[in-house]
């Protein structure tokens, strides 16, 4: 009698990779070394959408690529990199961002939680810890961004609207002399909370954004998976779900982004007096549009670049036991 044969089927396809599916000692140093390429890729466009954003109508650079060429012809490459090394610090803050982002929708597959509702929330809370630990860092990379704009403006060395520190560009100052400089200034206007100035705009600006991104992000890849043929690249889903939550993202969040640079580096006292500031120089179109195709490039570029780069790694670092369930 001949032995029945049951064929086992195929395991399932894994298309999230999840917390606890990695081993994070690959993890971790991949994932900053990647966000430290894309930052260093995308500066120049971080740099051009504070200058756009803080300057007066539009007094220095008519757009993107306005802005970009004058600024090269005046100061070259090392212009367009203006205070990156300081920013740079961000990537402490973005391992702090991803692992809790990562943590807290761990936490919540123990709840009867959405995808889209965890990534949600795993996004906002991120982003409030991600902003508790680069704000400092952000405040000081910003004066540093707009000193271009000083050199640009009419006045702008005595403008204290654009040179809020009254910083003497004449004199020659090394890049390490020039962020000291601005650290001891905003300490000496300001006090210790002059670092975190801005810093609830900061919330008020990128947690709903964050969060908003990581919800559109997975919702996004729901749809565009349930619509694309099997042989399309996952990988190349989850970077086109990316681009078009950021852009959404940007859309929705602009006006607080622009409050959020104004507040930081002219160190007015409130969102309120921004809003108002705004308002009586540019009116609605002015308020939400400052800067906006900026920011979409800028945002675009940065989703993409992001998403390839955190799903590549997850695929690489996930453990061998998940590995050939892995769906590129």
């Amino acid at each position: 009698m001949a032995a029945t044969m049951v064929e086992t089927p195929p395991p399932q396809l894994i298309t999230t990779i999840e917390w606890s599916m990695m081993d994070k000692s690959k993890f971790f140093p991949l994932y900053t070394l990647s966000s430290f390429t894309v930052r260093c890729a995308l500066y120049p466009l971080t740099l051009v959408k504070t200058q756009i954003q803080v300057q007066r109508k539009k007094e220095a650079y008519k757009g993107v690529s306005d802005a970009i060429s004058k600024i090269y012809r005046a100061e070259g490459v090392t212009g367009l990199y203006r205070g990156f090394w300081l920013s740079s610090f961000q990537i402490i803050s973005g391992v702090f961002y991803i692992s809790t982002y990562e943590g807290v929708r761990h936490e919540l597959g123990n709840y009867e939680v959405s995808p889209r509702a965890k990534s949600f929330i795993a996004g906002g809370c991120a982003s409030l810890v991600g902003q508790t630990v680069i704000v400092p860092f952000d405040v000081l990379s910003q004066h540093l961004m707009v000193l271009g704009l000083v050199k640009g403006s009419p006045g702008g060395v005595h403008n204290s609207k654009v040179n809020p520190l009254g910083l003497d560009l004449e004199r020659r100052w090394s890049k390490s002399g020039l962020a000291r400089e601005v650290a001891v200034r905003v300490y000496r206007l300001h006090g210790p909370l002059g670092y975190y100035r801005g810093y609830a705009a900061s919330l008020a600006a990128y947690v709903p954004n964050s969060a908003l991104w990581w919800a559109l992000y997975t919702a996004y890849q729901d749809e565009l998976l349930k619509v694309s043929p099997s042989w399309v690249s996952y990988l190349l889903i989850q970077c086109v779900a990316g681009t078009l939550g950021g852009f959404t993202t940007t859309i929705l969040t602009n006006p607080l982004d622009i409050v959020r640079a104004r507040l930081q580096v002219e160190g007015v006292s409130s969102m309120r007096e921004v809003v108002k500031e705004l308002w009586k120089e540019e009116g609605l179109i002015g308020l939400y549009m400052k800067g906006l195709s900026a920011r979409l490039v800028q945002s675009a570029c940065f989703s993409f670049s992001i998403i390839l780069g955190y799903e590549t790694i997850k695929r690489v670092s996930v453990s061998d036991e998940y590995r050939t369930r892995v769906r590129w």
